[in-house]
């Protein structure tokens, strides 16, 4: 892959239109996932607070990127700094709710059938750290545009595994269900990668570091979960709890009824 040195060869154009079209689409994915999974019965609003405050939050980032690709692409750039300042406090939200809805449902013993249960504490909280890692790493390269738009693309990208979650089959996909999802999400960077290529010849470095985060998450969240590490962690996060009586690596047996996205009864 070609990569552009830094500072040598800038995109040529404006790319507005692309990153504005990759963050309708990213919300696509999203909304789509969790209506499909709500009109086929198998997802619920009777959920606890703290899975309502997590999908707020949650779907609260996904307006905020759109919104700043929306005042990006129609020259707002004033609405589009003041709205940062806020987007950045919201990623410690975005990380403590997370991990919080992650651990409970851990501790309930209910993680999607389709996920290995100490897989999934892994996963879940590794992608929201890589997210906030290219996130913050967007935010202080914010003056270099061409590092900016691209690490926030890609940190997006790693958000809508669970949009995917609840379109790709995932229980014909176990016992790759994970590694398919962050596979899908992959695709979204590698597009940016097609992009720059066909527009000046070369890929951007910023592609990079998205894709390598996305690599360097899936090789850290196998390497921990088939680790002794690993099952410390599930035994000391599941200690007193129901999840204590499930087995960290072995895939629960499909629940009774149609609720089966195993995140409506978290506690």
């Amino acid at each position: 892959m070609a990569i552009i040195a830094d500072g040598v060869r800038p995109i040529a154009g404006r790319d507005d239109g692309f990153f504005l079209g990759g963050a309708v689409a990213m919300a696509v994915v999203i909304a789509a996932g969790f209506s499909v999974q709500l009109a086929m019965g198998r997802s619920t609003f009777a959920a606890p607070l703290l899975v309502h405050a997590h999908a707020v939050v949650f779907m609260g980032w996904v307006v905020l990127n759109l919104l700043q690709n929306i005042f990006v692409a129609t020259g707002r750039m004033a609405l589009h700094r003041r709205l940062g300042w806020l987007a950045t406090g919201w990623i410690v939200a975005m990380l403590v709710l997370g991990c919080m809805v992650t651990v409970a449902l851990a501790r309930r013993g209910g993680v999607p059938f389709f996920f290995r249960p100490l897989q999934f504490l892994v996963f879940d909280p590794l992608s929201l750290f890589a997210f906030a890692g290219l996130t913050t790493a967007a935010i202080l390269l914010r003056r270099r545009t061409d590092w900016h738009r691209r690490l926030h693309f890609c940190a997006m990208s790693l958000l809508i595994g669970p949009g995917f979650g609840r379109l790709l089959p995932m229980p014909l996909l176990a016992p790759w269900a994970w590694e398919a999802t962050l596979a899908a999400c992959a695709v979204f960077p590698i597009v940016g990668v097609v992009w720059d290529r066909r527009r000046s010849g070369a890929a951007h470095p910023a592609w990079g570091w998205g894709l390598g985060a996305m690599a360097g998450c899936l090789l850290l969240t196998e390497a921990i979960t088939y680790s002794p590490a690993g099952a410390v962690l599930y035994r000391a996060v599941t200690a007193g709890s129901p999840g204590a009586a499930v087995a960290p690596l072995a895939f629960s047996a499909p629940p009774p009824g149609p609720l089966v996205t195993g995140r409506a009864t978290a506690n």
